[in-house]
C-alpha cells in the first residue's frame, strides 16, 4: 500500500516543538506521571501522515514513539519524534460481517456506541477511554474474556507503517509472522506504527454484570479473597470475574459510600441467564456494603469497574500466576493495605476459560488461573519500595507480566514474554526494524 500524495517534507505536517502553543496540550495524557519531551510531536491526522513522520525519522536515525491515550506509557522520553493519534478516530461497523474497522486513535467507549445499535459489542476492556488497538496489540484483557478470549484473538486485519516507511495490509493469510508478531507483542516490540485494525464483534446486547463490595475493615480481606478463590472453581468459563482492594481517602470529593473505607469488591460480567444463581454464593460471605449486580445493556457495562475517567498519575506492574497461593495473597493484601504509606489498588482477575485457548498471535502465559494487578498512588521509588516485595512474594507462582499493566516499568521488558516467543518476537524486530527507529519503550531482544 502506497500514498502517492503523502507529505514529503515536515514543513507538510502538523508538527509541534518545544516552546509552541499546544505543545503541551498535545502530549498531555491519562498518565500524568511521566514527562514526554520529544524533540518533535507530529499530530497526525491521517495514515499518509504518520507514513510521513516515520520517513522523515528514518532519515535522520530519530526515534519514534506513538501515544494514542497515554494509558499505558512504559516511562518517561527525550528528545526524537513522537506521533499522536488522537485525531485519526474514523470507526466502521460492518453488520453483516460482525466486524469494525477502527482507527489508531480511537477510544473503545466509541466503539460500544457505534455497536450497540446493531446489537453488538466489541471485546473491550472496563475503561470507555482506553485506547482500542493499542489495549488490543498488548492482548486485550476484556470484560467477556473468558467467555469470547482476548481481543488480540479476534482481530481480522492490520494496516502498519514499518520501520521503512511502508504501509502493509497485515492479515493472518497474507503474513502470518508479522500477524502474530503485532498482535501480542506490538507495543512492546514495536514493529512500526498500527494505523487501522479490523476486529470481530459479538452479538451480545445485554448481560449480567456489577459489583458486590464489602468493607475490609468490617470483614477480613483476605477471607473474601479465598472465598472469591474457591468460588472461582464453581463458575462455568462465560462468567468473567476480578477481585479487588482499594483503601480509599477520606476527601469530600467521593462518594459517601467509599469516603475513608478499604473497600474489597468482586465484579461480574456475565451474558447467561443464571447470573443471580451463580453469584448467591459470593453473597453470602459478609455483610454487603454495596450490590449493583443487575441485568444492563452493554453499552452500561463500564459501571462494572467505575474505572477512574480523570488523569492522574499511578506506578504498577502485574504477575501471571499459575495458581493463586491464598497465604501469599494474604500477606500482599497486608502489605497493600490502608497502613501501606501509599494508596495501593489490587486487583485480581480470574483467567482461564477461552482465555486458555491457543491463539495465533505472541499473547503469552495463556495457561495463567490468576492475574494480579498492583497500583500505587505517589513518588515513583516510594511506591516500588511497596509494590516490589509485593511481587516478590508471589514469584514461586508467578508465570510472567502482562504488557498491558506494566506502568512505569520503564523500558524493563524481562517477565513479558516466555524465552521462545522472546527470541521470535526478537527476530521479527530484526526483520521489520533492523535500524531499531521505534526504540523509545521497551527492549526485546534474544
Amino acid at each position: 500500500m502506497s500514498f502517492p500524495n503523502s507529505p514529503t517534507d515536515i514543513a507538510d505536517l502538523p508538527v509541534l516543538r518545544p516552546g509552541d502553543p499546544g505543545y503541551d496540550a498535545e502530549l498531555a495524557g491519562f498518565q500524568t506521571g511521566f514527562v514526554q519531551r520529544p524533540a518533535l510531536v507530529v499530530a497526525a491526522r491521517s495514515p499518509a501522515e504518520v507514513v510521513a513522520a516515520v520517513r522523515y525519522a528514518a532519515d535522520r536515525n530519530l526515534p519514534v514513539g506513538v501515544q494514542a491515550t497515554g494509558h499505558g506509557l512504559p516511562g518517561a522520553s527525550e528528545g526524537g519524534v513522537l506521533i499522536t493519534t488522537g485525531r485519526m478516530d474514523a470507526v466502521h461497523i460492518d453488520p453483516n460481517a460482525r466486524t469494525v474497522r477502527l482507527q489508531a486513535g480511537v477510544r473503545w467507549g466509541e466503539v460500544v456506541a457505534a455497536a450497540e445499535p446493531y446489537g453488538l459489542a466489541p471485546l473491550n476492556g472496563s475503561a470507555p477511554s482506553v485506547g482500542a488497538v493499542s489495549y488490543t496489540l498488548g492482548g486485550g484483557l476484556g470484560i467477556l474474556a473468558r467467555e469470547f478470549g482476548y481481543a488480540a484473538d479476534h482481530v481480522r486485519a492490520l494496516d502498519v507503517v514499518t520501520g521503512d516507511g511502508d504501509v502493509r495490509h497485515v492479515t493472518r493469510e497474507s503474513d502470518p509472522d508479522l500477524y502474530w508478531a503485532l498482535l501480542g507483542g506490538g507495543p512492546v516490540v514495536a514493529l512500526g506504527v498500527v494505523t487501522e485494525l479490523e476486529t470481530g464483534l459479538v452479538p451480545v446486547r445485554t448481560l449480567y454484570g456489577g459489583s458486590l463490595v464489602f468493607d475490609g475493615r468490617e470483614v477480613d480481606p483476605a477471607a473474601v479473597l479465598r472465598a472469591y478463590e474457591e468460588w472461582t472453581r464453581t463458575v462455568p468459563d462465560g462468567l468473567t470475574s476480578s477481585f479487588a482492594a482499594v483503601p480509599y481517602p477520606d476527601l469530600p470529593a467521593l462518594p459517601p459510600h467509599l469516603r475513608g473505607r478499604y473497600v474489597l469488591s468482586v465484579r461480574v460480567a456475565h451474558t447467561g441467564a443464571d447470573g443471580d444463581e451463580l453469584v448467591a454464593p459470593l453473597r453470602k460471605t459478609g455483610p454487603v456494603l454495596a450490590d449493583s449486580l443487575r441485568e444492563m445493556p452493554y453499552a452500561e457495562s463500564r459501571t462494572i469497574h467505575s474505572d477512574p475517567d480523570f488523569p492522574h498519575a499511578y506506578y504498577g506492574d502485574s504477575a501471571v500466576l499459575s495458581e493463586l497461593d491464598l497465604d501469599r495473597a494474604a500477606e500482599l493484601l497486608a502489605r497493600t493495605g490502608p497502613d501501606a504509606g501509599a494508596m495501593c489498588v489490587v486487583q485480581v482477575n480470574h483467567l482461564g476459560g477461552a482465555l486458555a485457548r491457543p491463539a495465533p498471535n505472541s499473547v503469552p502465559y495463556r495457561e495463567g488461573r490468576f492475574l494480579v494487578r498492583l497500583l500505587a498512588m505517589g513518588d515513583r521509588e516510594e511506591v516500588r519500595r511497596i509494590l516490589d516485595p509485593a511481587f516478590a512474594l508471589l514469584a514461586p507462582v508467578t508465570l510472567g507480566r502482562a504488557v498491558n499493566f506494566a506502568f512505569g516499568a520503564g523500558d524493563r521488558s524481562e517477565g513479558l514474554y516466555d524465552a521462545e516467543t522472546r527470541k521470535r518476537l526478537a527476530g521479527m524486530k530484526s526483520r521489520y526494524d533492523p535500524a531499531n527507529l521505534f526504540r523509545n519503550g521497551y527492549r526485546v531482544s534474544a
